[in-house]
């Protein structure tokens, strides 16, 4: 099976859409891994024959850290670029700028496959690796559209502040928190651009949901499902969900595992339905969790601390002295001593002691994957973190 890497598709982006228009399936694989070319070759054996023509494979870790291999169909990807079109009216679009890798699947599908579809330009950059080249990139666009992870809004805003690009018509988050609290200082940077909140998980490759900002007032509102997906929540509000877009099948632990279109897929979200008929957020399923018998969401919580903070924040799970479940909030950069207080006071107004983290550390900018989302695993293992305040109790 030919496997392409970022840096080939970099060097030479013909050669991914040579790949598209060959039958065989192919893989797309970042540039850094956190597995080596062995791994790599023993999840590709495993794909049936029946998967060898006509597909796709993207490697991903999520904010797990676990690798796993994501099979998609062409076909099905090509209809969900027809459709995140129309929702997202992209249609005035006549470029994409291309900050995220393009393995990570936002970017592939959002921008690498809808350029192909609709003859678009799709233009390649080196993102926050080299702001002034994106500075320029912004400066010279037309008409364009760019793909975010929400954890990087920080690092455009102390870039570029006091800047504005009106070529960019359409911003979109996905791959994590929608920063909403954000969006006066977004509107600033793209005065003439519509700003959507995407949401969805590898699985689905990539999308479930679409909502403009300010079709709602909180982060958590991923709006509601696209046309032909449904989404569903069991007993203990996990979001599930079945789309005829989804992945195929992945691999994951040296095992190969279908997903049949009729079945409910799992999100790895906690999730409920409001009243408006849209979907809220509660949190991963991994970020849910008991202290002192109360209930506890990292989602909520990294809401009201970026309510009063406006750098980098992410949370890391610790057992305390006790062994009890908690959690450790990092800030990046260092906050000056009275930005810490304002960040205590939000929590402390908001929230019970339970929900107040073991600790408030800092470090000058958060580890992130390659896909932009914060690096957790990374950033909890890190030595030259600054310690800012612990709970003395």
């Amino acid at each position: 099976m030919t496997t392409l890497s970022e840096q080939q598709v970099q060097r030479d982006p013909r050669v991914l859409r040579e790949a598209w228009e060959t039958p065989a399936t192919f893989a797309l694989l970042p540039a850094k891994m956190i597995v080596d070319s062995k791994w790599i070759a023993n999840g590709l054996a495993l794909l049936p024959d029946e998967l060898q023509q006509g597909h796709y494979v993207l490697l991903t870790s999520g904010t797990t850290g676990t690798p796993k291999l994501v099979v998609g169909r062409r076909e099905r990807s090509e209809k969900l670029a027809a459709i995140l079109h129309r929702q997202q009216e992209s249609e005035p679009v006549e470029e994409t700028l291309v900050l995220l890798p393009l393995s990570y699947s936002y970017a592939f599908v959002n921008q690498w496959l809808w350029a192909e579809c609709f003859r678009r330009s799709l233009k390649l950059t080196p993102g926050f690796n080299n702001p002034s080249a994106m500075l320029d990139a912004f400066r010279k666009s037309r008409n364009a559209m760019i793909c975010l992870v929400g954890v990087q809004v920080p690092l455009l805003t102390s870039y570029f502040q006091g800047q504005s690009f009106p070529g960019i018509i359409r911003v979109h988050f996905a791959g994590g928190r929608f920063p909403q609290e954000q969006l006066p200082a977004l509107r600033e940077l793209f005065p003439q651009a519509t700003i959507f909140n995407n949401y969805g998980c590898a699985e689905a490759l990539p999308r479930l949901t679409l909502r403009k900002a300010d079709a709602a007032e909180e982060s958590a509102d991923i709006g509601t499902p696209l046309p032909g997906i449904e989404l569903s929540t069991n007993e203990a509000s996990e979001l599930l969900f079945r789309s005829p877009y989804r992945a195929v099948g992945i691999v994951e632990a040296g095992q190969f595992h279908a997903l049949p279109s009729a079945e409910w897929t799992q999100s790895g979200d906690l999730a409920q339905l409001t009243d408006r008929g849209s979907w809220r957020l509660l949190g991963r399923a991994s970020e849910v969790f008991k202290r002192h018998g109360e209930k506890i969401s990292l989602a909520t919580l990294i809401t009201t601390v970026t309510s009063t903070w406006a750098g980098q924040a992410v949370f890391y799970r610790e057992r305390d002295a006790r062994g009890e479940d908690g959690h450790v909030l990092v800030l990046a950069p260092a906050p000056a001593p009275g930005q810490l207080q304002a960040v205590l006071l939000s929590l402390r107004r908001n929230h019970g002691r339970a929900h107040w983290p073991l600790r408030i550390e800092s470090v000058l900018a958060l580890p992130l994957l390659a896909n932009g989302k914060p690096d957790v695993q990374a950033t909890a293992a890190r030595e030259d973190k600054t310690l800012l305040w612990y709970q003395r109790i």
